[in-house]
């Protein structure tokens, strides 16, 4: 398994990247292709009191970088030689089986679907980020941020996908998929919610897909559905309002043991568990998020991602890779096709 992974994208780059590819050749026993400047990413290993690189991890040249101030829809013609780029063609062509990528997210989506491709049908590709749930799993949630702006294709085709990547990478048989609304009720929502709930629905009778009906934004973290499903722009603002609420908890818990003596004793003897809180709630337990909807595997990962972020992008990005959850999309489209009026035009 040979994963390509972008060593200037992030702002810790290239430590970072260099650091997690070395953990995880090592950890998980992929080969890792490092896209960068060369020079630097050299430097950064001898920074570490490593003089060759070791079996496993080498180095593709890219003179150029995507900055976060860079136009999206311009970066393959302007920067044509630059990590991210170069990175991408190479998984197109082959020389990789993912990539991951600490980059600029517009930039990346951008790319990657013109270069890497998505599967034919597709329409949009989606972020799937992992939602941890009070049940001990996560619930995927299925658009996040790429496409504000949705139609009812849009969302049919992300239950699909959202579902094949419940099975595949959360283990889970029969996935209940529920619509992101503002109650529970079908009648309710905005026009896009109720123009797809039939959509949905419909697929759920004839057994694409486990469709549960709506669910509310504080069903989410609680285990309402396993694959939620929403337009980017209400997506992201609940995973905002997710990661919102973990950091006040957080603070709150902190500054509750601290407060005297004895709540410094209870700390103690609740050290476990308030661990057990912390990773679990700890975003680079994950890694990063994959594009579902490319023909292969691309990972995004968080912009301050440090090289533990990385390294869990990396196996990530290799059990996406396993899984082919591309296949299950190309060989399943002809279930998402949607009435001709509802149809988006590119």
């Amino acid at each position: 398994m040979r994963i390509i992974v972008d060593a200037m994208g992030g702002d810790n780059a290239p430590q970072a990247p260099l650091a997690g590819a070395l953990d995880a050749a090592k950890e998980y026993g992929v080969e890792v292709i490092l896209v960068g400047r060369g020079e630097e990413i050299l430097q950064a290993l001898k920074d570490q009191g490593i003089d060759t690189l070791p079996k496993g991890v080498e180095i593709a040249n890219a003179d150029e970088v995507v900055d976060m101030h860079d136009d999206p829809a311009s970066v393959i013609k302007k920067k044509k030689n630059s990590s991210m780029v170069i990175g991408l063609q190479m998984l197109k062509d082959g020389a990789g089986d993912a990539f991951v990528s600490a980059g600029s997210t517009g930039a990346l989506l951008s790319a990657a679907t013109l270069i890497v491709k998505r599967v034919k049908g597709i329409r949009r590709a989606a972020m799937g980020p992992m939602i941890p749930t009070k049940a001990g799993g996560n619930a995927v949630l299925i658009d996040c941020g790429a496409t504000a702006d949705a139609t009812p294709e849009f969302l049919l085709q992300f239950a699909f996908m959202g579902s094949y990547y419940a099975k595949k990478m959360l283990g889970l048989s029969n996935p209940r998929v529920g619509l992101l609304n503002i109650g529970a009720e079908d009648s309710k929502g905005g026009e896009l919610q109720k123009t797809v709930y039939p959509l949905l629905q419909k697929a759920g009778e004839a057994g694409y897909i486990n469709f549960i009906g709506n669910v509310e934004a504080r069903e989410v973290p609680l285990g309402g559905a396993d694959v939620v499903v929403s337009d980017g722009f209400s997506g992201n603002v609940l995973l905002k309002g997710i990661e919102g609420t973990a950091m006040f908890m957080a603070s709150m818990m902190k500054a509750m043991f601290k407060k005297n003596l004895l709540t410094k004793l209870a700390a103690l003897v609740c050290k476990s568990g308030i661990n057990d809180f912390k990773k679990k709630m700890d975003s680079r337990e994950t890694g990063g998020t994959l594009l579902l909807g490319l023909t292969k595997p691309v990972i995004k990962a968080h912009g301050s991602s440090d090289a533990y972020a990385i390294k869990n992008a990396i196996r990530q990005a290799k059990a996406a890779a396993e899984a082919d959850i591309a296949g299950d999309i190309a060989a399943n489209i002809d279930k998402m096709m949607v009435p001709k009026e509802l149809e988006h035009a590119e």
